[in-house]
């Protein structure tokens, strides 16, 4: 296995925009590091369990995905595209409105979010699976993928938190500017 490729690849993946990035940053922005990590810990767990559930079905995978991928894509865009509205809209000058992310939201957005489940398809199958079979090896694989995309997690909530007085001060500019990268991945996962 080539290492290097495989960890561009993870990372890339990972560290890059996409839904639960963004809302990970939104909710750092919105309710602080604290909520957004619990959400975080929410994704890694869903996040690593799609990796289990793509290795341990990954023959299988391999002739339904072309079946239900088109509705995985048409459900992944509106929640994407629901997603987008919802952050454009926060207030948060509005106290009693308070809708923070959960651990078991971002569990369930894995499961919405087509760039994880595209991403989980097709990692196992490209970069284990030809060079490792034993369930060790293969188990080792998905926690050490599990861990970079928890470290890319922490990374948007440090990042949120480092920048979060700026952040707060163009307030409605965020908003817009995380509201036009969500409907972007939406787009996305179309071409």
């Amino acid at each position: 296995m080539d290492i290097t490729s495989f960890l561009i690849y993870c990372m890339i993946a990972t560290f890059t925009p996409g839904p639960t990035n963004i809302v990970i940053l939104s909710t750092v922005h919105n309710f602080g590091a604290k909520k957004a990590m619990n959400y975080s810990y929410g994704a890694t767990i869903g996040f690593g369990l799609l990796l289990v559930i793509s290795a341990s079905l990954n023959t299988m995978l391999v002739t339904i995905i072309p079946k239900v991928l088109i509705v995985i894509q048409i459900i992944g865009s509106i929640y994407m595209f629901y997603l987008a509205y919802q952050i454009y809209k926060t207030d948060t000058s509005n106290p009693t409105v308070n809708q923070p992310a959960t651990l078991m939201s971002g569990f369930l957005m894995q499961f919405l979010n087509p760039k994880v489940i595209l991403f989980s398809m097709t990692v196992i199958p490209s970069f284990i699976l030809p060079y490792y079979n034993a369930i060790p090896a293969v188990a080792t694989s998905i926690i050490a993928i599990t861990l970079i995309g928890f470290s890319a997690f922490t990374t948007w909530v440090l990042f949120g938190t480092i920048f979060k007085e700026f952040l707060q001060k163009h307030n409605k500019t965020v908003h817009v500017v995380m509201t036009i990268f969500l409907a972007y991945a939406a787009i996305m996962i179309w071409i």
